[in-house]
């Protein structure tokens, strides 16, 4: 178990804490969430570097960081829904646009071709990890032009989601002649 699995599994285990204390409603709470959430989300930039950088990407790690990633997404993701911050159908497509590029990638590997992360994919990711961020701050929101921050962040991440969604699908377009 080398350095960047543990920080993935850290990631996992980061996730039921988020949950808890961002829908407890615990004083502090949000703030506390929002920690949590940060401190979880660097640990994917960081796994991913050191496994680079010192030549550590396993298996295990292949598997499991995707799913670490989606899964601190997702649960995000859920409790801003439970917390009436964010409208369920938002969720719901940043999640499917999730579980339909893994499909992609997955029919892709079967085929023997590797569809790699694309700039618009690490685009797509800070983009959610900012509005997610946002959202769980609600007192630190700010308006732009009367456009509240977190709702205008939210958006930017839809946009990017969609974007890099579709771009995945054109650039496989092969893996569907048959």
């Amino acid at each position: 178990m080398n350095l960047p699995n543990q920080l993935t599994l850290l990631r996992i285990l980061m996730v039921p804490a988020l949950l808890v204390v961002s829908t407890f409603r615990l004083p502090m709470g949000d703030y506390i969430a929002a920690g949590v959430f940060i401190l979880a989300a660097c640990t994917d930039g960081l796994d991913g570097y050191i496994a680079r950088r010192k030549q550590q990407i396993t298996s295990l790690g292949k598997l499991l960081d995707p799913l670490a990633d989606k899964l601190l997404i997702s649960a995000a993701l859920i409790a801003l829904v439970e917390l009436d911050r964010l409208s369920g159908w938002v969720a719901v497509l940043i999640v499917g646009r999730e579980f339909a590029v893994t499909g992609l990638r997955s029919l892709a590997a079967a085929k023997g071709v590797i569809l790699p992360a694309s700039k618009l994919g690490k685009i797509k990711t800070i983009t959610q990890i900012v509005a997610i961020v946002a959202m769980l701050l609600p007192d630190l929101s700010f308006n732009l032009v009367n456009i509240n921050f977190a709702n205008l962040a939210m958006g930017t991440a839809v946009f990017f989601t969609l974007w890099s969604g579709m771009d995945y699908f054109h650039k496989a377009g092969s893996l569907f002649k048959e």
